[in-house]
């Protein structure tokens, strides 16, 4: 019984012997890959402060920014891992790690398809930068200026204080009206005068009224054009261009201008119509508004 504790025991320290001598033997290679990792770790943390700052020159969303600078450095540091662990002659694990990082990513990939569709719709707005905070644009009916860009979703902040929160994926794949972009942006002021103007002055006076706004952008003409024939008036459009940035630039000019126009008519004589209704009652089988009135007035003194 007891030489076989003792074989027993001379087996567990035989092998404890054997780790300590591959341990020895590994002191090196172990001592070289912490220096990998450490080296692989201030790459990592150089290149994320670089890829932040230059992505800071094309990008104002300082979320994704952020984001892609730490992606950037936990894959420097996983890679500085593996060729840690191949110096330790750790092959298998890397080979293991490197299945089940690719095991998990497809899972997650099936499981979360379309949190990951905006997720890297995102990623792409934020280096494109079709659209950033601060921008007005329409989507979908919805109308406002762009608040926030994440990582899943684009908050678009209405005219009136709401936010509406749209996937990335839609604005990816849908179109929208980006009305800051350009940085103008044409007012179409329609207006209806009366049958009894002289048109060609109509034209003349409304076009100088408007040409006193300051701000108009001079690259770009002031254009009249009359469209039909109205139940009451003549119509006509008038059209002029501004500088834009913000919706209260293209409230202010509508707003001018239908102030300038109103004054010059009233200097002018020119009659803005109001809506007409003409009504007859001299038809066939009826009465003229002559006999309606007799008739009333004998009903009322009992004639």
């Amino acid at each position: 019984m007891f030489d076989q504790l003792n074989n027993e025991f001379d087996q567990v320290v035989d092998k404890m012997v054997g780790w300590v001598e591959e341990l020895i033997i590994m002191l090196p290679n172990f001592a070289v890959a912490i220096v990998v990792i450490f080296i692989f770790y201030f790459i990592a943390k150089g290149l994320r402060n670089l890829i932040k700052n230059l992505l800071a020159r094309f990008s104002n969303n300082f979320t994704i920014n952020d984001f892609l600078g730490q992606v950037t450095f936990i894959l420097i540091v996983l890679i500085g891992l593996f060729i840690a662990l191949g110096i330790l002659q750790l092959q298998n694990t890397v080979t293991s790690l490197l299945a089940g990082v690719g095991i998990v990513g497809l899972a997650l990939g099936l499981a979360f398809k379309d949190i990951a569709s905006n997720f890297f719709a995102g990623i792409y707005l934020a280096v494109r930068s079709p659209i950033n905070e601060g921008d007005l644009i329409e989507y979908d009916d919805n109308f406002g200026t762009v608040k926030k860009i994440s990582m899943r979703a684009t908050t678009l902040q209405t005219l009136q204080g709401q936010d509406i929160i749209i996937p990335n994926k839609f604005i990816m794949d849908n179109a929208f009206t980006h009305y800051t972009v350009n940085g103008i942006r044409r007012i179409d002021l329609q207006v209806g005068v009366s049958y009894g103007d002289d048109l060609d002055r109509v034209e003349k006076i409304t076009k100088e009224a408007i040409e006193k706004i300051d701000y108009l952008l001079q690259t770009k003409p002031v254009d009249f054009y009359y469209q039909e024939f109205g139940s009451s008036s003549i119509n006509y459009v008038i059209r002029y261009w501004i500088s834009f940035q913000k919706q209260p630039d293209y409230l202010r000019a509508v707003s001018d201008g239908i102030k300038l126009i109103k004054k010059a008519y009233d200097a002018n004589d020119i009659m803005i119509t109001f809506p007409i209704r003409t009504l007859d009652f001299g038809i066939k089988g009826g009465q003229t508004l002559k006999d309606m009135l007799v008739s009333a007035h004998k009903e009322i003194n009992g004639d």
